[in-house]
């Protein structure tokens, strides 16, 4: 994980990343200065050490002389281009136009106009500083894709016409050398203020855009037969749940990734750069959130259910009992809950297994638990298809409301013929990730609990667990380095 702090909890904004000769390069903008791009690299695309920043906002009376947001790397032929967004004081900030920069080797950069940038619309299909109701023009958050040999940026544009409040679109400029032709928009869904930090990419004989939106925190998607075709959306059209934001995709091999940074609550919240997802389809075509494969890599220690610590009951609930065979343990509750907790072999670990339920109670996993059952509770409908993770527990710091009781993210599941899931809890440092028949339903941060027990919880419910495997990973490394960390060469 990664947050780029350093006054701040929460100096990491948009993102992009690029790989070249097997190091993965981070870009990402400055929160809340928006003055410069900062630049990470990684060996294993989840432990970040930042080198050389790559661009800074331009001198006074220049184009980008205001802030820097929104950025893409790509490279092509012997060089990296980013395509960036920029702001001018004198606009007081509130009109974005887009710019260039390339390099020879993603360190030293430099700005270069082509005599085409920074690009603006035009008022031929998107609103302009004049023809803005809003008063505040969105051209921005550029993203480069090649198709059938000519060159497209997608950007965070408005139409010109439209209820105000959903005018957002993904906007398409079409490069030729060094001139550019303002396309009409690749996506209008005539449903959000502004679709952000879009991007697109193929996979497995389909186009797939996705979007950041505002108004929920949410990664949403939409899919075509074509490039520049007719885009639709699928009944459940949530690629990331709620918190997650600003995704970008980069085909690592054969794995396509999905990167983003994490916030909770207020724009201000801290920050994260999370492990990323891989990128896959069902049956339908619609996009499914895979782990990533280098967790399996990172594994010390695994130990199977036999091996387990004991697991005991919390909260000494009367009608609750716990039978824990070698292979199979069989926890309920009859009325009201009961949690039954084990000590977690490592702080950060990979718990997997199959969970079976009977009756129509509540149930689910509980993990940084403490003795009084304060932790984190995952929940599950098996009937409806629906998880949540909530923080609950003590609230030391109000003695009118002396409890912790906050949903934090939820996602829905397809479900079965039978009552089971095999679930893959992640905890790694403050990161938290769940999947549910092998597609991640829950990625998040949160920095609540830290206690030692995990296990499940029942309420007029019978729960199973079987197969299940502890995996122990090591704890997440620091992310500040050192001057000669910070040689790229060093890695």
């Amino acid at each position: 994980m990664y947050s780029g702090s350093g006054f701040s909890d929460w100096e990491i904004g948009d993102i992009t990343v690029i790989i070249k000769d097997g190091v993965y390069h981070l870009f990402h903008l400055i929160i809340p200065n928006h003055d410069y791009i900062a630049h990470a690299t990684s060996a294993d695309g989840m432990s970040w050490k930042r080198v050389k920043n790559a661009l800074f906002v331009g001198h006074p009376g220049e184009w980008d002389d205001d802030m820097l947001w929104t950025m893409h790397v790509v490279e092509e032929g012997d060089e990296f281009h980013m395509y960036y967004t920029g702001l001018q004081r004198r606009d007081r900030g509130i009109v974005s136009r887009i710019g260039f920069a390339k390099s020879k080797d993603l360190l030293d950069w430099e700005k270069d106009r082509k005599n085409i940038y920074p690009i603006s619309p035009k008022g031929i299909y998107y609103e302009t500083h004049e023809q803005n109701p809003r008063k505040w023009l969105s051209f921005r958050d550029p993203f480069k894709f090649d198709h059938n040999g000519e060159e497209y940026l997608l950007m965070a544009a408005r139409t010109l016409y439209g209820p105000v409040s959903r005018r957002g679109c993904v906007g398409l400029v079409k490069i030729t050398k060094d001139s550019f032709e303002l396309q009409p928009p690749l996506h209008y869904p005539m449903m959000y203020d502004d679709i952000e930090c879009p991007c697109v990419f193929e996979l497995n004989g389909r186009f797939y855009l996705l979007g950041s939106i505002r108004e929920d925190i949410k990664v949403r998607y939409w899919f075509a037969p074509d490039f520049l075709g007719e885009y639709h959306s699928f009944h459940e059209d949530v690629l990331l749940p709620q918190g997650n934001y600003a995704a970008r995709t980069i085909a690592d091999g054969p794995h396509l990734l999905i990167y983003n940074f994490f916030y909770a609550g207020g724009i201000n919240a801290l920050r994260v750069l999370p492990p990323p997802k891989q990128l896959s389809t069902d049956a339908d075509g619609r996009l499914l959130l895979k782990t990533y494969y280098r967790w399996d890599t990172m594994v010390t220690k695994t130990i199977l259910q036999p091996g387990f610590s004991t697991i005991k009951s919390v909260l000494n609930n009367p009608t609750a009992s716990l039978v824990a065979d070698e292979n199979k343990w069989t926890c309920s509750s009859r009325s009201g809950y009961e949690v039954f907790c084990m000590e977690k072999p490592s702080e950060s670990f990979i718990w997997e297994g199959l969970l079976t339920a009977e009756g129509m109670g509540k149930l689910g996993l509980v993990c940084d638990a403490d003795e009084e059952g304060n932790g984190y509770y995952i929940s599950f409908d098996l009937k409806a298809g629906h998880t949540r993770i909530r923080s609950w527990g003590f609230n030391p710091h109000d003695v009118k409301n002396n409890f912790i009781f906050q949903d934090i993210q939820s996602a829905v599941f397809e479900i079965g013929d039978t009552p089971s899931i095999h679930f893959r809890l992640i905890r790694y440092g403050n990161y938290i990730e769940l999947s549910i028949n092998g597609v991640v339903e829950l990625t998040l941060m949160d920095y609540t609990f830290s206690g030692k027990g995990i296990g499940l919880y029942a309420a007029s419910a019978v729960v199973a667990l079987q197969h299940s495997v502890l995996h122990c990973l090591p704890d997440p490394p620091g992310e500040y380095a050192s001057q000669e960390e910070a040689n790229l060469k060093s890695i």
